[in-house]
């Protein structure tokens, strides 16, 4: 990016700090991969190799804005199903992804962590992701989360099974079960909840992804497919966010509310 561009971009960041809240947690559903090569002529693989460069670009821009977990959802269960020569390749691109963002990612202080089945994973797949989140481990500028070989229903599955065994050897009670317990057994317990759930690609559905944490996500549907999708579609999808009021199942009168008791508090002390 060329100074100009770098020194406007920034502008923008800090013109969108200033505006609203910068989501905590953003959770993107990364399609239109497929779409954007077929419109081209060129092979599936070549829209998923611009997708990683779309993928490099978004990273940089949530870390600019002071996001704290990003969470991408990278490969589905479902995925599996797909055409063998894609799945291969899919699977070698992320092997080269890892091997060679990993070094930047370590650099600029960024913790990497992943979703999913990783025992369903090839060998090589579960040995870069192993090096890497080991690697980043200690990072603090941001989490990206790669939901990998990962479906929410499996993951709700897991949980229950866990809760299930706790119950089995006397370690909790059933009253214990509650809404927290459940989120602690989830593979995003360490993290909060998405606030923002973006998918690129135009399509009206949530494919199997954080059912349980997405509950009062503010969701945003871009038409712009994920290779092409960039950091200022990321700056819509945020001031998108900025002009909703999230209620979480109350009115409207009693968020002002909470709100006012919560500055009161905030002069008193």
């Amino acid at each position: 990016m060329a100074k100009a561009q770098k020194d406007q971009d920034s502008k923008i960041q800090e013109s969108l700090k200033k505006s609203g809240d910068i989501p905590v947690h953003i959770a993107i559903i990364m399609d239109g991969n497929g779409r954007w090569a077929r419109q081209r002529g060129l092979p599936r693989a070549a829209g998923h190799r611009q997708g990683v460069e779309t993928v490099r670009d978004i990273v940089k821009a949530c870390v600019g804005l002071g996001v704290n977990y990003l969470t991408l959802y990278t490969f589905s269960t479902e995925n599996w199903k797909r055409p063998k020569d894609e799945v291969t390749t899919l699977m070698r691109l992320i092997v080269k992804s890892l091997q060679s963002e990993t070094n930047e990612l370590h650099a600029n202080g960024i913790r990497l962590t992943t979703i999913g089945n990783q025992d369903s994973l090839p060998g090589i797949v579960q040995k870069e992701l192993n090096e890497a989140v080991k690697k980043t481990a200690d990072n603090k500028a941001m989490t990206l989360n790669l939901a990998l070989s990962y479906s929410g229903r499996w993951e709700i599955v897991e949980a229950v099974k866990e809760i299930a065994n706790l119950l089995k050897d006397g370690k909790i009670n059933t009253e214990d079960i509650n809404d927290s317990l459940i989120s602690k057994h989830l593979t995003t317990g360490n993290m909060p909840d998405p606030d923002l759930l973006i998918r690129s690609g135009g399509e009206f559905r949530i494919s199997n992804f954080l059912l349980w944490q997405i509950a009062y996500s503010e969701i945003f549907i871009s038409d712009v497919l994920w290779p092409e999708f960039s950091r200022n579609h990321l700056y819509e999808a945020i001031r998108d966010y900025q002009t909703r009021e999230r209620r979480f199942g109350l009115v409207s009168e009693q968020i002002s509310k909470n709100l006012k008791g919560l500055s009161n508090a905030q002069n008193l002390s």
